[in-house]
């Protein structure tokens, strides 16, 4: 998708995990809601997120997720969906690929299309994003 590329970070304000069904099977399915604020080209604060994680016997997974947004990209203000999916590795290493929800752009960010990435390591207290976008 051609368009306008920015990065920045977000940090993890608050991640609260429960697990879903029986801890002591594998594979193992949890529901983390999680508060993140966003610097850089995107800026949002206590942001909205809800993942549901697979864990494997190993402690590697998998992930999908959806996060509200409400602040500024580049400047210009409204709120947006993303649809995050991702793995995590047993030494600790996140994957994520995220891609804008079809029609959620408000405001100044309506007809938002865009999609980016994030690799985080375990202990990090700023996780670097990347994300690519165009507005219509």
């Amino acid at each position: 998708m051609p368009g306008t590329r920015t990065t920045g970070h977000f940090t993890f304000a608050d991640w609260k995990e429960q697990p879903v069904g029986p801890e002591d099977t594998s594979p193992r399915l949890a529901h983390a809601s999680v508060v993140n604020t966003f610097t850089g080209g995107i800026e949002a604060a206590g942001t909205l997120c809800e993942y549901v994680i697979v864990y494997f016997a190993d402690k590697s997974g998998t992930f999908t997720g959806m996060e509200l947004l409400t602040g500024r990209l580049d400047g210009r203000e409204g709120t947006f969906a993303l649809e995050e999916r991702g793995t995590f590795d047993t030494e600790g290493t996140v994957r994520c690929r995220f891609e804008v929800v079809p029609g959620s752009g408000t405001g100044a960010l309506t007809g938002l299309r865009g999609n980016g990435t994030f690799t985080a390591r375990h202990g990090e207290q700023a996780v670097a994003y990347s994300f690519e976008y165009e507005v219509e």
